[in-house]
């Protein structure tokens, strides 16, 4: 076994400094009052001497853990095999690092979960929460509520219980959604159908109330469920065409449900674009350029939608910014024109 350097106090600094352990308190807990002189030299002796601070004692001061939980409400198998959430995750992790703060993954994987995390939240671990992905019958609402916890929640939330102060960050899922049917119908397009995602969220809700604003007397059987996967897209793709041989465009609910639909239309023999034209939305790159052919996609900037989400949150938690957090932000969309449609 090696001996280990003890590790420097907060004594250690001030003697470094040469000032008092409360002005090197101040300073490294954030606190007013201390002359620039003064807080370059303990800032240097910090440096000089590898000072980390002790997060419990700090916390006792700030009444902050510097922690924010990231909650998802999906199985770990979705989360870890779809991009979205790794380019959400991305923001999020970029904004809550340059604000020096740590991010916890929770993961929802079934409903014994759920109690487990709920529990997590209001046991004083995190400063505050970022939820996405959530379901309508989700009970993590609920349970966020009960615990208390400062939250901003990814795509706007689909529960009708009174609140209005839900602080939410979402695309503009139904503007992009007619944006692109639009399309389709422009291009001379009259069978243009629709893979929707898991109509429990309300993200592919309001994609398919964006395609009915524009296809409002369109045939029933051109609305076809899916559940945002490659698999969902094919499925429905399978029924589509059983239903209505006759289609010639469809607008899919995300890129890995238009992914599918690519693949079976290549397999019934149908040529993209000349057939069938495709639309998807997300726009997440290592999906949409590599399809075949590349597809033409409603882009959402889903990595800055987790940063705005760590934002907010942030904001929120910072009392001495002072000012409202606003209750939604919803976020511009663009049709990005490629070679399905």
């Amino acid at each position: 076994m090696t001996d280990t350097a003890p590790r420097p106090t907060l004594e250690a600094v001030a003697a470094r400094a040469g000032v008092s352990r409360a002005t090197v308190s101040r300073v490294v807990n954030g606190g007013d009052g201390v002359r620039e002189p003064l807080v370059e030299r303990v800032r240097r002796a910090v440096e000089e001497l590898g000072y980390v601070p002790n997060q419990a004692a700090r916390s006792l001061v700030t009444r902050r853990h510097d922690a924010v939980a990231v909650v998802v409400a999906e199985p770990e198998t979705r989360i870890f095999a779809d991009p979205f959430f790794a380019l959400q995750l991305r923001g999020i992790s970029k904004e809550l690092t340059a604000h020096d703060n740590q991010l916890v993954l929770l993961l929802t994987e079934g409903r014994d979960d759920h109690a487990r995390v709920g529990r997590y939240l209001a046991g004083g671990h995190v400063d505050g929460a970022l939820v996405f992905s959530l379901h309508l019958d989700d009970p993590l609402p609920e349970l966020i509520q009960r615990a208390g916890v400062p939250t901003v929640f990814g795509g706007r939330p689909g529960w009708s219980d009174g609140t209005t102060d839900v602080v939410y960050v979402d695309s503009d899922n139904r503007g992009g959604a007619r944006e692109a049917v639009r399309h389709l119908v422009g291009l001379g397009r009259t069978r243009v159908a629709h893979i929707t995602g898991a109509l429990d969220q309300t993200s592919a809700a309001d994609r398919l109330d964006g395609y009915q604003d524009v296809m409002g007397d369109a045939d029933p059987r051109l609305v076809v469920r899916g559940d945002f996967t490659p698999a969902g897209g094919e499925r429905a793709m399978r029924e589509l065409l059983d239903r209505c041989p006759d289609v010639d465009a469809v607008f899919a609910a995300n890129d890995l449900t238009a992914s599918g639909a690519l693949r079976v239309l290549r397999e019934r023999g149908r040529r993209v674009p000349e057939d069938v034209a495709v639309i998807g939305f997300d726009d997440m790159l290592p999906v949409a350029e590599q399809t075949d052919p590349p597809l033409t996609t409603v882009r959402q900037d889903i990595e800055e939608m987790g940063r705005l989400m760590a934002r907010l949150l942030l904001r929120d938690l910072d009392r001495r910014n002072g000012g409202a957090t606003p209750a939604g932000v919803v976020l511009p969309t663009t049709l990005i024109r490629r070679a399905s449609a």
